[in-house]
C-alpha cells in the first residue's frame, strides 16, 4: 500500500464528490445539505487555489481544498480551506497528510494565511489544526442553523512562510 498526497485535478472530480457527500451527510463538518456532483467540484479547480488529495494504491481517501475567503483585492493572500476523510479511512492520518500537503501547496501558490470554521463538537478537525500550527482564533456563536439547530463554529488561521 502506498499512501501520498499529490495535486488534485478535474479527473479526481468524482471521488473528492463521493467523500464530500459522505459528510455532509454525516452532518459534523459542513453547513451544506445538497449534495455534489463531480460537475460542481469541477468547478472549484480556478487555476488559483490549491486541492490536494490522498490517495492509497490509486484510491481517493481524502482532499484538503481552498476556496476564496472574500472577494476583495486586500484578503487575495488569505484562503479558505476544508479537509475531508472517507468515511472507512478517518482515523488512519489521511486528513493530516492532506492538510499538510496543502499548507505547503498554499505557501507555494502565494498565499499567506489560512482560515477555517469547525463545529465546535468537531474534536478531532479542531486537534488536527491545532497539532499542525493553527491558533484558535475564537468562536462563533449560532453561526448557521442546521437541521433546525443552531451551530457554533471554531475559528481557526494559520499564517503560511
Amino acid at each position: 500500500m502506498i499512501v501520498l498526497a499529490r495535486g488534485a485535478t478535474p479527473d479526481d472530480a468524482e471521488a473528492i464528490a463521493r467523500i464530500y457527500n459522505e459528510g455532509i451527510a454525516d452532518r459534523g463538518a459542513t453547513f451544506e445539505t445538497r449534495l455534489r456532483t463531480a460537475a460542481d467540484i469541477r468547478g472549484w479547480f480556478d487555476g488559483r487555489h490549491p486541492i490536494v488529495v490522498v490517495e492509497e494504491s490509486g484510491d481517493v481517501l481524502a482532499f484538503a481544498a481552498t476556496s476564496e475567503y472574500r472577494p476583495r483585492q486586500c484578503y487575495a493572500g488569505v484562503a479558505e480551506f476544508a479537509v475531508y476523510v472517507a468515511r472507512s479511512a478517518r482515523r488512519r492520518g489521511a486528513g493530516r497528510l492532506a492538510l499538510e500537503a496543502l499548507i505547503h501547496a498554499s505557501a507555494e501558490a502565494g498565499f499567506w494565511k489560512l482560515v477555517s470554521r469547525i463545529f465546535v463538537e468537531n474534536h478531532a478537525s479542531i486537534a488536527l489544526c491545532r497539532a499542525l500550527g493553527f491558533r484558535v482564533v475564537g468562536t462563533y456563536e449560532k453561526h448557521g442553523h442546521l437541521d433546525g439547530v443552531w451551530r457554533d463554529v471554531v475559528i481557526v488561521e494559520r499564517l503560511l512562510p
